[in-house]
């Protein structure tokens, strides 16, 4: 027996149609179809189900398997098949499937319909709902319109369902479910219904209606064994870039992540560790190899690239460019907190179920610390602060190797200043003239140097005076927000 079938047969020993589930002898009304496709998928929507299905060749009253003339790739309309037809006048967001099979000699058509997602299915323009077991305009219900938007708005990308019909031996195939229990410092369990079972508590995986398991796309970006094998996050893999020197006219290697961010991280960081320019550190007389960058700021960036991504934009993914004087890390989306508040803000995560298992996975800081790890081992290291630039549809963070101070520019000399404002303000102390020539390792003789900085500072709005009465020798200060 198939999936397809054992799907059936499960779904008519259901008592009646519910409002995800509709049953046709003969109906081949394109337009009732395209109609059924909407309400049902914004129905699925509105009751929490990932799936809703119309099945013909099974009698509406007494769930007995009939057959169907009903053939979805002969009947024509318009001249144009009716799938086609179909998928011209729904929305974007509708995702539907015909499947014809055979039960007791009898064909049955199957149209598996995906819940709405992203917004409301609309067919010709106009959406669709099921109310009982009727079909209405949504229009008409406003209060199960503004419901609806609310759970559509609300549904996560991380319970988006990356790979269906799974045996529990199929799952485990599929993820790499031993590092799960590991990160996690949870004894591996002895059987793989303790295996699942861990895996459905943590909303990794589901129980479909037919019986078989489901990987969300939670599942499958943190712990895939092979991201490229789920059609969902398949874009989604993180890409290392290495060029020659400071510019991208000729690249050095080109590697794609395959396992899942929380399985495959350390992985990751250690091959791009392996590829950034070390430096020598002689003390004692003897000579200790070090790298550019902090390890854990460089850890931080990208995890932060990882979890803040919006899943929404398709077809790109997280990446990693190393140059000889910089590492820039880009992800799809932009912040939902205004990059100069990115210190004294808590972040506002998108994806809060994959922050939530890195943070337990012990992969990433606590809730709005990584940001200001980052900021102060920039200073600790002498290095410019990571600068941060928003696009249309990206956000990219460059961190930068030393550069004298001479040789910073205006705008990088202005930024540093700014966080190195904010991380005094954070922790209760103020900037000063001589906190922030020792950020820059700059000596007291060139002290007119960071006054002028400091200046330069303010004009731009960035910093003020704590106190514009105080004699300059005593003068602190404070970010534009404090």
């Amino acid at each position: 027996m198939t999936d397809l079938e054992a799907l059936i047969l499960r779904l008519i020993k259901l008592p009646a149609e519910t409002v995800w589930l509709e049953f046709k002898r003969n109906n081949d009304n394109p337009e009732e179809i395209g109609e059924y496709i909407s309400a049902l998928s914004n129905s699925a929507a509105y009751h929490e189900r990932n799936d809703a299905y119309i099945i013909w060749g099974i009698d509406d009253k007494t769930h007995e398997i009939v057959g169907t003339t009903f053939d979805y790739r002969t009947l024509k309309v318009k001249g144009q098949e009716l799938e086609n037809w179909l998928r011209q006048l729904l929305s974007e967001n509708a995702i539907f499937q015909f499947y014809t099979i055979t039960l007791k000699e009898k064909k049955v058509v199957l149209c598996l319909i995906n819940k709405a997602m992203f917004a409301t299915v609309k067919f010709k323009s106009e959406e669709y709902i099921r109310v009982g077991s009727y079909k209405k305009k949504l229009k008409d219900f406003p209060v199960m319109e503004g419901q609806l938007w609310s759970r559509i708005n609300n549904d996560r990308f991380e319970k988006m369902l990356a790979k269906q019909d799974l045996s529990p031996l199929a799952v485990l195939q599929s993820l790499d479910y031993g590092s799960y229990f590991e990160l996690i410092h949870i004894p591996l369990p002895n059987s793989t219904e303790a295996i699942i079972h861990y895996l459905a508590e943590e909303e990794m995986i589901i129980n479909q209606d037919n019986g078989l398991f489901a990987i969300t796309n939670l599942g499958a970006i943190l712990f895939a064994k092979n991201i490229e094998l789920f059609n969902t996050i398949s874009r989604k893999s993180i890409r290392v870039i290495q060029y020659e020197g400071n510019k991208r006219t000729a690249t050095i290697r080109e590697t794609d992540g395959r396992k899942g961010y929380a399985s495959g991280f350390q992985g990751l960081l250690q091959y791009i560790e392996g590829l950034l320019p070390a430096k020598e550190n002689i003390k004692d007389g003897l000579r200790n190899a070090g790298t550019l960058y902090p390890q854990i700021a460089l850890r931080e960036l990208i995890i932060n690239a990882l979890i803040h991504q919006d899943f929404s934009i398709s077809g790109t993914g997280p990446m990693v460019e190393i140059f000889n004087n910089r590492i820039e890390i880009t992800n799809p989306g932009i912040p939902l907190v205004d990059a100069k508040r990115f210190i004294d803000n808590p972040p506002i995560s998108r994806n809060e179920m994959i922050a939530s298992l890195m943070r337990r996975a012990n992969l990433c800081e606590e809730r709005g610390s990584g940001w200001d790890k980052v900021a102060a081992l920039c200073e600790v290291y002498q290095l410019p602060a990571p600068k941060i630039e928003i696009y249309e549809k990206h956000t990219k963070v460059i961190l930068f190797s030393y550069i004298k101070f001479g040789n910073l520019t205006s705008e990088e000399k202005k930024w540093s200043c700014y966080m190195h404002a904010c991380l005094k303000q954070v922790s209760g102390e103020q900037m000063t003239n001589a906190s922030l020539r020792e950020r820059f390792g700059v000596p007291e003789s060139n002290k007119s140097a960071i006054s002028r900085l400091i200046a330069a500072t303010i004009k731009a709005k960035l910093i003020k005076a704590l106190d514009p009465d105080a004699g300059p020798k005593y003068r602190s200060y404070v970010p534009f927000w404090a």
